[in-house]
């Protein structure tokens, strides 16, 4: 089904009942984070079950799902990726995995960004090359499911991860850019912090370096939000970092971003 590009509703409410049945479906894209949010998880997965003759699947993510301590969205769509990744590999269903990767529904790309992270049998180069499609992805919920899908494998292994993701601030696609910074980020949002970032915030300069001046405000956001994490363990190095941008880089975007790394700094 090609995706129409369509106006979200302002409340879960307003969702018109067709949209939500094809929202719940996966016959649909989600258009806003409303509708986002509003999406049955479990309706969903289990047409996207018997669509795909995948019915015995079913009962086992829904045991997982009651079983978490904290039934977060993001904890539950994490724990159905990873649910899915152990029952496809159980019965070598790769098929079902390329299925979900390219699905319609976002949500169910979320699903898949997450059978990536807990692929144990994957080299850290093989993680990142298979999480790219997810970080380019067009959906803004896929792109976040994305870097949360392994940050804890990034935490795990922080320098070779930065040396991957380094070259990624270069990219053409400011969605690659992005997730290069977004994915890093000392403390980040609904994820792990990073101890060592935190700590010692200079590590991540390969990556903001190249991006301390970027076109996009999507990337502009995201080096702003990294370095006000950092301001909150190691303010004097992101006042010094910002004094030298703001002397090297006199454009507005580099202006944008110190005054956003800055903010917690200046209130």
């Amino acid at each position: 089904m090609a995706t129409i590009k369509r106006k979200g509703s302002r409340t879960i409410a307003e969702i018109p009942k067709n949209i939500l049945a094809q929202l719940n479906n996966g016959e649909l894209e989600t258009a806003n984070l409303v509708e986002w949010l509003a999406v049955d998880r479990k309706n969903l997965l289990k047409s996207l079950l018997m669509q795909n003759s995948r019915k015995d699947y079913f009962n086992p993510i829904i045991k997982a799902i009651n079983e978490l301590e904290k039934q977060t969205i993001t904890n539950i769509e994490a724990e159905i990726g990873k649910t899915l990744y152990q029952l496809s590999t159980k019965n070598n269903d790769t098929a079902f995995l390329k299925i979900i990767s390219t699905h319609t529904s976002d949500v169910v790309r979320c699903w898949a960004t997450y059978t990536v992270g807990h692929n144990a049998q994957l080299s850290l180069q093989q993680v990142f090359q298979q999480i790219k499609p997810f970080a380019a992805d067009k959906h803004f919920g896929v792109r976040e499911s994305a870097w949360l899908a392994v940050r804890h494998i990034i935490n795990q292994h922080l320098k070779t991860s930065m040396d991957v993701l380094s070259p990624w601030a270069l990219s053409a696609d400011e969605n690659i850019r992005r997730f290069a910074s977004e994915a890093t980020r000392p403390r980040g949002v609904w994820c792990v912090h990073i101890e060592t970032l935190k700590a010692d915030p200079s590590l991540g300069l390969s990556i903001l370096e190249p991006l301390k001046s970027d076109a996009s405000k999507y990337v502009q956001n995201s080096v702003g939000n990294w370095l006000n994490d950092a301001s909150k363990s190691q303010p004097t190095w992101v006042k010094e970092l910002c004094k030298k941008w703001n002397k090297e880089s006199k454009t507005n975007e580099t202006a944008y971003i110190t005054k956003r790394a800055m903010r917690t700094l200046s209130k």
